[in-house]
């Protein structure tokens, strides 16, 4: 058996060669008619070109807590103090700030801010008042002037240097004043001036 141009073929030992020659001669017209009538089938699957979607990026979420802290400011409180004089005020307690801390939780998408959160907010250190002492003592009452006393010869012991009558007012010889007495200077004030005789305080009074 021989196949042949796709057609299979016996060979008969003993045939005649005209036989032969007959045979093949019809094999090959039946291979060419059967050739003609073949169609091609394409039977393997061609690759597809279609793109295949990409995959959704997940979005990268990050939760992370930030600490702030602030100063608390201090008060401020007077208090009386008889001990001072009226007008008068000294600190007497320095006051100090505090520190207050904020917890804050904060929610981050692919790096972007999205929300935030108060968790707690703790006074770490307490402020310290400051303390003012404020004064309401009152002054002393000026003292009262001795009265004058009479002195030997009837002159005012609150001067020397001349005698200086002992009246109800008493004023510089040749000066503007109306007495009803008067005393020629210069005098010195040894005491309290009741008179007002040293205008100008320098402690010598009807100098001219």
């Amino acid at each position: 058996m021989l196949v042949y141009g796709g057609v299979m073929a016996v060979l008969i030992f003993g045939v005649a060669p005209a036989v032969w020659a007959g045979t093949v001669d019809s094999a090959q017209r039946g291979a060419d008619a059967t050739s003609s009538a073949v169609e091609v089938i394409e039977t393997t699957p061609r690759p597809t070109t279609a793109s295949t979607p990409e995959p959704t990026a997940t979005p990268v979420t990050v939760v992370r807590t930030e600490q702030t802290r602030r100063a608390l400011g201090f008060t401020t409180r007077n208090v009386d103090d008889a001990r001072r004089a009226v007008g008068t005020k000294a600190v007497t307690q320095a006051g100090v700030a505090g520190r207050e801390v904020t917890t804050v939780e904060v929610t981050l998408v692919d790096g972007v801010e999205k929300s935030r959160r108060v968790l707690s907010v703790i006074t770490e250190v307490k402020p310290v008042e400051r303390i003012v002492s404020v004064g309401t003592k009152q002054p002393d009452p000026a003292p009262v002037a001795p009265a004058p006393q009479a002195a030997a010869g009837g002159c005012d012991t609150n001067y020397s240097g001349a005698c200086v009558p002992i009246a109800s007012d008493v004023d510089c010889a040749g000066g503007s004043g109306n007495g009803p007495a008067y005393v020629q200077g210069p005098v010195t004030v040894v005491g309290s001036d009741i008179y007002g005789l040293d205008r100008d305080g320098d402690g010598v009074g009807c100098e001219s």
